[in-house]
């Protein structure tokens, strides 16, 4: 199942079509595509077994971010071993770095992003994990059954206030607004032969620039539910940005950065791709 946000309503996408699933379920469950995290396992049930309309053509420059407003954004650092190696660390062992994405930088799938004057803005195409339940000590076994869903992200990063001292800033510097695009949609885990082995890759102006797969992941997905629901509780609609493979601007000789009018296209297997383009301030 492909869950989405169509001008703020909750839609069910299925081959190129969206049903909106308010008027679908009569009422039951409400328009907001956040809220639906609170009863997933009552809404998964439902949308198995109901005699879904046609709905109506959509594409997914016309969708909006499929988790708009989570109450927690967890990104990870550091998750791919010659992504570490590049941006000149040792692979983590134990817990990754963890940092936040602030909620106003979430946008939908296809956008404008404004680059913020004087700085160097990369690129980080990421695997996002939506959580569907209260989760708190929860065994790596079974850790996917606390999974909603996922779908593609974007860490876009402006390392110079990423790095500015006497502390990194990696939040800040992460969060400029349009930073964390997102979806198309989110897709639940039933979907994949192995959620857990996804090619992910990213291309700016058509030239690749990132390719990798999810099985490369130090910290794979339901190891990150179970270390980060060791610490404190995720709850229902939270983000998980699970980390990026090699190739971001950071870690080439010479350095590269976004530029007024590139293109950056994101895509990961048997979910979709992100599409933004980058303007000047």
């Amino acid at each position: 199942m492909r869950i989405g946000n169509l001008g703020g309503r909750l839609v069910i996408v299925r081959d190129g079509r969206a049903v909106d699933v308010e008027q679908a379920s009569g009422g039951r469950f409400g328009a907001d595509p956040q809220a639906v995290y609170a009863d997933w396992e009552g809404f998964r049930d439902w949308a198995v077994s109901a005699a879904l309309p046609d709905g109506v053509p959509v594409e997914p420059s016309e969708l909006d971010a499929p988790v708009p407003a989570p109450r927690q954004v967890f990104a990870i650092g550091l998750n791919y071993r010659e992504h570490a190696a590049e941006s000149g660390f040792d692979a983590p062992e134990g817990l990754p770095p963890v940092f936040t994405k602030f909620v106003t930088s979430i946008t939908g799938p296809v956008t404008e992003v404004t680059l913020p004057p004087g700085g160097h803005t990369d690129w980080e195409v990421e695997l996002v994990a939506v959580i569907g339940r209260h989760s708190r000590d929860v065994a790596e076994a079974d850790a996917w059954d606390h999974v909603a869903g996922l779908m593609a992200g974007q860490d876009v990063s402006e390392r110079v206030t990423q790095l500015a001292g006497p502390a990194p800033q990696f939040s800040l510097g992460k969060s400029f607004p349009g930073f964390a695009p997102t979806g198309p949609w989110v897709v639940t885990p039933d979907e994949f032969d192995d959620p857990d082995d996804l090619e992910l890759t990213s291309a700016i102006n058509g030239e690749e620039v990132q390719k990798g797969r999810t099985s490369e992941l130090i910290f794979s997905v339901p190891l990150l539910v179970a270390r980060l629901s060791a610490v404190l509780p995720l709850l229902p609609g939270d983000l998980v940005f699970t980390g990026t493979p090699a190739g971001v601007g950071l870690g080439r000789d010479p350095q590269r950065w976004l530029a007024p009018g590139d293109e950056l296209v994101s895509h990961i297997e048997g979910i979709g791709e992100l599409r933004q383009r980058f303007v000047p301030a």
